[in-house]
């Protein structure tokens, strides 16, 4: 019996569990590193090694303008097709490979005192710590790009897509809740109860270090032993459209999409660096807080997140990326209202909920949308990952500079609350209306047994000389993805 059309449909869209697990685990390094950096880079400059408040900042921009140049590069370099990545390893795999390389023997010098100069200016440590931040940054940059250029690489489906970004965000999250865990017992075992960090807790922080690059390096062995790059269990291969980098900047969707991951970015990550400094300037909490709320943030980031995909399936993206702003400005505005032994004891650990729930929700759908925009175009995958990207590292890396730079000299214990209410809140709100804008667009065009098949962040047949074919007796349905 001939196999009906909704047979070729199951055949081209599910990976199989495993699979979708081991991508997951691909990106684990980078987010151990990740929460690191964000959460305890400045903590550790400022509180732990005493370094200048604008200092710190700087330290924490030079990484990020690195990523953020470092991006492009990656991205138009993994789109290459040509004979050399495909025959040897595969191209979005070679670098994922160089990039932990570098990740892994670089990372642990970030977070330990400056070798032979550890006395010296802290501008010529400075020099000393941006060398290793910018191979860190570029190894970090090259194994996101390439993991997530991987997404629409290994499935056609929307839903399917959003399922491993889904995938990819609760190793994420396992990631962050490793690190918090890791870090509330090196510092609940070590130090004295209700003790602030301190110049003498740089020891417990290359304990963390170590402890996670370890775990990390574990997944990314075990990511590269079970992803294969040249075959996907189950699907059928569809050839991918090939579009320009110069056509892609001229696409104005590109812009918008870029704007909402951007504003998307600096939600999370700037409240994840900036709820430290904030709990230990502004309410005064010992220094096991400092793992403590954000484990929290983590563990409501982790349980929507299960969730996300029913929600943009159900709902559509934008319902879903509204409901994930609403959560994160609730959470921001609380912050600002809150004050007291009652809100330090225990009205933080909602606001800390609510402040991971919104970042979980905002962050899936965001990545979800890029990769709707991507559509087909397989092969510009990694340019448009490489485009968000810099936006992200570039917005969040001025952020902090400008933030450090504008804080007051002496103690100012509302200047961090009022950071994340109105730079938190105010990036949560501008997404939304950068979404509002975004008229809806889709991925694929109805076609018929081996008729050319045009789709993706244009559908107009004269941007590729080189049509993509689907395989005799499949067709593909319009599929409106933003709604």
């Amino acid at each position: 019996m001939e196999p009906s059309r909704h047979d070729y449909t199951e055949i081209i869209r599910r990976l199989p569990l495993k699979l979708r697990l081991a991508y997951g685990i691909g990106h684990v390094l980078n987010d151990i590193c990740a929460s690191m950096w964000f959460t305890y880079l400045l903590v550790f400059f400022h509180l732990v090694l005493k370094f200048d408040n604008s200092v710190s900042g700087v330290i924490l921009l030079v990484g990020q303008v690195a990523d953020a140049l470092a991006t492009p590069f990656i991205g138009i370099q993994s789109d290459r097709n040509d004979g050399f990545w495909l025959c040897k390893y595969g191209r979005r795999k070679t670098w994922h490979l160089l990039g932990t390389v570098c990740v892994l023997g670089s990372f642990p010098f970030i977070f330990s005192p400056c070798l032979y100069c550890e006395g010296s200016h802290q501008l010529a440590q400075l020099v000393y710590y941006s060398a290793f931040v910018i191979i860190f940054q570029f190894g970090w940059a090259s194994v996101q790009i390439s993991h997530l250029s991987m997404i629409p690489d290994l499935t056609p489906s929307e839903h399917e897509r959003t399922e491993l970004t889904a995938i990819r965000y609760s190793f994420t999250v396992c990631s962050n809740v490793l690190v918090y865990l890791v870090t509330w017992l090196v510092l609940h075992v070590t130090g004295e109860n209700n003790a602030q960090i301190g110049p003498g807790d740089e020891g417990k922080f290359q304990h963390i270090v170590l402890i996670g690059i370890g775990i990390g390096a574990l997944t990314s062995m075990v990511f590269h032993l079970l992803v294969s790059e040249s075959s996907t269990p189950g699907h059928v291969r569809v050839a991918g459209q090939r579009i320009s980098p110069g056509l892609l900047l001229k696409d104005v969707r590109l812009y918008q999409v870029a704007l909402v991951y951007m504003a998307t970015r600096l939600f999370v990550n700037l409240s994840q660096v900036y709820i430290p400094l904030y709990l230990h300037e502004s309410l005064s909490m010992g220094a096991e807080s400092l793992a403590v709320i954000p484990l929290v943030m983590f563990v409501a980031s982790f349980t929507m997140s299960l969730l996300v995909n029913v929600i943009n399936k159900k709902c559509g993206r934008k319902f879903a990326f509204l409901l994930g702003a609403t959560l994160g400005i609730a959470a921001c505005v609380w912050i600002r209202f809150g004050s007291g032994v009652n809100y330090t004891t225990y009205e933080i650990y909602p606001v800390a909920a609510l402040l991971g729930a919104g970042s979980s929700v905002m962050l899936v759908t965001s990545l979800g949308i890029t990769a709707d925009l991507i559509g087909p175009n397989i092969e510009s995958g990694a340019f448009v990952y490489g485009a968000m990207s810099f936006m992200d590292k570039l917005s969040n890396g001025v952020a902090v500079t400008l933030i450090q730079d504008m804080r007051c000299m002496t103690v100012c214990p509302t200047y961090y609350r009022d950071i994340l209410l109105f730079v938190c809140g105010g990036a949560a709100t501008f997404g939304l209306v950068m979404l509002a804008t975004l008229a809806p667009f889709q991925i694929g065009t109805r076609g018929t047994d081996g008729e050319p098949v045009y789709a993706g962040l244009d559908s107009n047949p004269g941007l590729d000389p080189e049509p993509a074919y689907l395989a005799p007796g499949i067709q593909n349905e319009v599929q409106p993805v933003i709604s």
